[in-house]
């Protein structure tokens, strides 16, 4: 039985993505096709920040690609000296990340993150309220234009000062529509396809419609986190 998995491969080169390995275990052939691509922007206002640690009270990751961009904003070697320098600056401060995959991003930058076992950016949130004192100077939190809103709010209302900058958009994979359709010629329908995020719903749907036809009449969504299409029934994330 084959299944299609639109998502991301994982962030680690340690081997297969961990679905596919999954599946496998359980007799499932599965093919993962990138859906999301990500354009870097404001460079240059996040690099004014981040070689000036003293005007701010600590730094916040929610995402890998977050912590990418400020990668791209020491990468050149006059910069990276000068790194070297202001990142211990960084680290007498709180640097605040979610997910083990951005926390390592964090600490290949020679940061030490914090939070890492949150899991969200909601339980993040509540952890920097319990830790930080509203007298603080400006968090500095690098997002993407898709960022949700739980953290920024949390803050907000019990009076941390947040300095969000957006650093990246999300916008679909360059190749998306030449390697489903190869998929789909290829393999033809499969047992399932599933979706990990709304804006790989919103990038492939249509061109799913176009090459699956009235077989996805039957759509059906509700707020499950994974978004699975099988034949005449699908579910998907609503956020």
């Amino acid at each position: 039985m084959n299944v299609l998995l639109l998502k991301e491969p994982r962030e680690s080169d340690s081997g297969p993505d961990p679905y596919i390995k999954e599946l496998a275990r359980h007799g499932l052939s599965a093919t993962l096709i990138p859906v999301l691509s990500f354009k870097f922007v404001s460079l240059t206002a996040l690099s004014d920040r981040v070689f000036q640690p003293e005007k701010h009270g600590g730094l916040i990751f929610t995402s890998p690609r977050a912590v990418e961009a400020v990668k791209m904003c020491i990468e050149n070697s006059a910069l990276r000296e000068e790194w070297n320098m202001v990142k211990e600056k960084w680290n007498a401060k709180s640097v605040y990340v979610v997910g083990k995959a951005t926390a390592s991003l964090v600490e290949s930058l020679g940061l030490n993150p914090q939070g890492e076992h949150t899991g969200t950016a909601d339980v993040l949130s509540r952890l920097i309220v319990e830790r930080e004192d509203p007298k603080i100077l400006p968090l500095l939190f690098p997002c993407g234009t898709l960022k949700r809103e739980v953290l920024p709010t949390t803050l907000r209302e019990n009076g941390l000062p947040l300095e969000a900058v957006t650093v990246y958009q999300t916008v679909d994979h360059p190749d998306l529509e030449i390697n489903i359709t190869h998929y789909f010629s290829k393999q033809g329908i499969p047992a399932s396809i599933a979706f990990f995020s709304p804006s790989g719903v919103k990038f492939c749907l249509e061109l799913l419609k176009r090459l699956v036809g009235p077989q996805l009449d039957q759509i059906k969504l509700d707020s499950s986190p994974v978004c699975r299409y099988r034949p005449h029934h699908c579910r998907c994330s609503g956020g």
